[in-house]
């Protein structure tokens, strides 16, 4: 779709603008489309468009969009190269009886926050896929309600994942509290930033910082992110919550 295309150009304008402003190479961050609550026929425009990461919250309605877009893989289509297959990210809370699905089905998780839950997604993941591309999600804000590790527990918790057959230890993820400006924001992304640098100088496979959305990726590439994730701005405003997990043509 024209919309999903023109959308995309935008953001990565705004992206290679942050960059230059920081004084980084624009092709050191990577955009991950949010795709959650939108169908399949928008996740293969933005494909079609040249993009090919894509995240999601909820589990189940991200796997019936994989089964149903299964098969976009390089190659052509309708006699346009297609650089890249598809790439789908989760980047929800899982809970124990979701590990399964996300393991057979994902090829990065960015909020994993528990031992238990990597344990699972490395027992679970089928032998002769590609090993999982794991982010720890890391609470930087301290909120005793919010997801993510807490920062002392982050070494021990890399340590425990690195260790697991099936999973890739790449980075760190965060999502603090909304900003009211730049320098707000960036607060909790070099808090993020300096714990990046930490578990990165233990391991130094880890090379992704998971960081930034629409409202604040300025401040989140300032800081050092190499991922951020953009949602609405690319697709439009989301969908109801009745038609969640609904594939194209159910409804």
């Amino acid at each position: 779709m024209t919309m999903i295309s023109d959308n995309l150009q935008r953001v990565g304008a705004q992206i290679r603008a942050a960059c230059q402003a920081a004084g980084r190479d624009a092709a050191s961050v990577r955009l991950l489309a949010v795709s959650k609550t939108f169908g399949a026929d928008l996740v293969h425009a933005a494909w079609q468009a040249g993009q090919n990461a894509f995240g999601e919250n909820y589990i189940q309605e991200a796997v019936d969009k994989i089964r149903h877009l299964r098969g976009l893989e390089v190659g052509t289509e309708n006699g346009v190269p297609r650089a890249q297959p598809l790439e789908w990210h989760c980047i929800g809370p899982i809970q124990s009886n979701k590990t399964r699905l996300v393991a057979e089905h994902f090829d990065w998780v960015h909020s994993v926050d528990r031992f238990k839950i990597a344990e699972r997604l490395s027992a679970q993941r089928p032998v002769g896929m590609a090993p999982l591309q794991i982010c720890l999600q890391v609470n930087v804000d301290g909120g005793m309600n919010k997801s993510g590790v807490l920062p002392a527990e982050l070494p021990g918790l890399a340590r425990q994942v690195a260790a697991l057959p099936g999973l890739t230890l790449r980075g760190l993820m965060c999502i603090p509290e909304p900003a009211a400006d730049f320098t707000a924001a960036s607060l909790p992304f070099l808090a993020a930033k300096a714990l990046f640098e930490q578990i990165q100088a233990a391991h130094p496979a880890v090379d992704t910082l998971s960081m930034g959305m629409s409202a604040d990726l300025e401040a989140a590439i300032h800081c050092g992110s190499t991922m951020v994730r953009v949602g609405s701005a690319i697709f439009g405003q989301r969908a109801a919550p009745s038609a969640l997990g609904r594939a194209p043509g159910q409804g």
